[in-house]
């Protein structure tokens, strides 16, 4: 069995580790040799082995209830299921900073190892940086948040971990979107790389994209999770609050987004280069800023880490070092890098800038509006509110304008295009879009409202995907079977690109629907009785006390389903977690297509009877699917072959260009 002191240990020896990693590779970008590459390398790979030996000896600890551990006894039970002791190594500040350091050092070595073909100095900057990087996170877990605390005498039983947390959500949603926010530190790194070698081309641009997609691949679903997780957990069916925690982990997805079309246009034209360098700095340091808002203690949130504000300060102290840092480093070097390829007002490039314009000024208006409340109290204390209205209002109108031209990017040629032409190809998609905003709209019509542009923006994206695909294949013009061999020839980008926009038509559709057409009623219920409620019936059937693990739970069982169709059952329940002295809700949903009833209960009135609150969810599931559609179109663009061959081979002809 690992012991804690072996994991304590395998933590100092990565820490030591990246320091010398830092010093060799620092001495590798003055003279130039194989031997302290390779170290770098193998340092990289061999720290986050230890790294790793260190959580699994963390983990060891949790699961079999070894109290003498501070952070076990804090946040562990000894009657908790075995899942939820796992997942209660990262449901806590010191053990979530650990699992952050093992991403972190897991990129490295991933790096490392996949970054063969990288030119030599170049993936010596990267991996110093990320050595870099990692000394500081490790060194911070260490010194101020160390996970492997003992106590002097040993508790018979563990406090428990908050109820909210016990949940396979947990499981989930945390490494998806650490994943997601550590994976940007690659492209950080190689930002720096670039600024500090001042070698930036298309080669650069290909090798960075697949990282920026992988991460950009695990914090959408590490959102979307999120997002899930909060709507049926917290029992007040709602899917996004706008909580400055949310906020922290959707600003970094929006310039991931930006990134990514960037560096495309980087890639195909050489363009776009200073912005792109700029956008992965922005985007991994909006990840520190959140990890900053989590573990700062400045914020209350469901979201956050309760912690003491020195922690805080360190953590702010860290994250202006490699901010600013990173953007002085940029104010000097960028003046010295090439522009790039020109294009005309009208075209792909112009197309893509005029997204990255709109994202990220729509995370400017997040930003404005998650800080602005902080700064406020920090330096006045007056405390305010930045409510959703704000953020629905700001960010809907940013979105309006992206939206609309989303379809007319695969339209546009490279260099220079024609609206007029785009429009005529997309001619079909626009009235498709019309009509079935129309049909929609007076059936489901409740008055005069913004809906029907809702409806016609969602559906637009949707239909002008599908569409490029529909003109690629010919379908209609040819042979059914040729349509069929074209679309399966057509590259991977055609194919992930249109998916991808699909998925963002699904959530803006499912966003729609839900917050136009939910409805809620709240009432008093008694066993056997049955109501009918915005074209679902619902009868309530029983409600017992039970017992779990390491909680007692008040179960009330109810049949529902829409009026005319077979019933299904679902449960709703009121648990109470006794170590804590804490209760939770645990709300009642059930599917029917993509829509949802949702039922949480409430306290009980009188004898027998029951508050009953019971929304319906029409079409929410489009919500997370897109999230969904648009991960599995980003995995499928991974598959392309060019990423693995392509950029070495790029890179060695611009080499042999320049050598001539």
């Amino acid at each position: 069995m690992l012991s804690i002191e072996l994991g304590h240990f395998a933590l100092i020896l990565a820490f030591a580790l990246s320091v010398v990693q830092v010093g060799v590779a620092t001495y590798a970008w003055q003279r130039p040799n194989e031997g302290s590459f390779q170290f770098v390398r193998q340092a990289s790979m061999l720290q986050f082995l230890l790294v790793l030996l260190s959580f699994a000896a963390l983990s060891v600890a949790f699961v079999t209830s070894d109290f003498s551990l501070k952070l076990a006894y804090e946040h562990s039970h000894s009657l908790q299921p075995t899942l939820y002791k796992f997942t209660s190594v990262w449901g806590n500040h010191e053990g979530s900073m650990l699992l952050w350091v093992l991403i972190l050092t897991l990129f490295g070595a991933a790096v490392a190892i996949g970054g063969s073909n990288l030119p030599k100095p170049t993936l010596n900057l990267v991996l110093g940086n990320q050595g870099f990087l990692a000394f500081a996170f490790i060194g911070f877990t260490l010194f101020t948040s160390n996970p492997f605390e003992r106590l002097p005498e040993m508790p018979l039983e563990g406090r428990d971990l908050n109820p909210i947390l016990q949940d396979v959500g947990l499981a989930i949603h945390p490494p998806l979107l650490y994943i997601g926010y550590v994976g940007f530190s690659v492209c950080f790194s190689f930002a720096v790389a670039a600024l500090i070698s001042g070698k930036i081309d298309g080669a650069w641009a290909r090798w960075v994209r697949p990282w920026t997609m992988a991460s950009w691949i695990f914090l959408t679903l590490g959102i979307a999770m999120g997002s899930y997780w909060a709507y049926y957990e917290l029992g007040w069916g709602g899917w996004w609050f706008w909580d400055p925690v949310e906020n922290a982990s959707f600003m970094p997805w929006l310039t991931g987004t930006a990134l990514l079309h960037s560096a495309l246009v980087m890639e195909k034209r050489g363009a776009l280069k200073i912005w792109t360098v700029l956008l992965a700095i922005i985007t991994f340091s909006l990840s520190l800023l959140g990890t900053f808002l989590v573990r700062s203690g400045i914020l209350t949130s469901v979201h956050s880490f309760a912690t003491d504000p020195s922690r805080g300060l360190v953590i702010l102290g860290m994250l202006t070092f490699f901010i600013c840092g990173a953007f002085l480093l940029f104010a000097w070097r960028a003046p010295t890098l090439k522009a790039g390829g020109l294009f005309a007002p009208v075209s792909r490039e112009a197309a893509l800038v005029f997204n990255n314009l709109f994202l990220a000024t729509a995370t400017i208006a997040v930003l404005v509006g998650t800080l602005y409340p902080l700064v406020l109290d920090a330096f006045t204390g007056i405390k305010i509110s930045v409510g959703a209205p704000f953020f629905d209002l700001t960010f809907g109108a940013l979105m309006v304008p992206l939206l609309l031209v989303v379809p007319f990017g695969p339209f546009l040629p490279w260099k220079r295009a024609s609206i007029a032409q785009a429009s005529k190809r997309l001619f079909g998609a626009i009235v498709i879009s019309f009509v079935l905003t129309v049909i929609v709209s007076a059936y489901l019509w409740e008055g005069f409202s913004l809906t029907p542009l809702g409806l016609l923006l969602g559906f637009w994206v949707i239909i002008g995907s599908l569409t490029d695909l529909v003109e690629r294949s010919k379908l209609f013009k040819v042979a059914p079977s040729v349509s069929l061999r074209r679309l399966a020839g057509l590259p991977k980008n055609v194919w992930s690109t249109s998916l991808a926009h699909m998925g963002l038509g699904m959530t803006v559709l499912g966003v729609v629907f839900v917050m136009t057409y939910e409805t809620e009623t709240i009432t008093t219920m008694e066993p056997g009785q049955q109501l009918e409620t915005y074209g679902y019936s619902v009868r309530f059937i029983d409600e017992i006390d039970t017992a779990g693990p390491n909680f007692t739970s008040e179960r009330a069982t109810f049949a529902v389903a829409p009026i005319g169709s077979t019933e299904k059952t679902l449960s709703s329940e009121k648990r109470n977690y006794p170590a804590r002295q804490m209760p939770t809700t645990e709300a009642g949903i059930k599917t029917f297509g993509l829509s949802q009833i949702y039922i949480s209960i409430g306290d009980r009135v009188g004898e027998n009877g029951r508050v009953v609150r019971i929304w319906t969810k029409p079409w929410i599931l489009l919500i997370w699917l897109g999230a969904v559609v648009m991960s599995l179109a980003g995995a499928y663009s991974l598959t392309d072959r060019k990423y693995r061959i392509a950029a070495p081979n790029l890179a060695k002809k611009q080499q042999l260009g320049a050598a001539r």
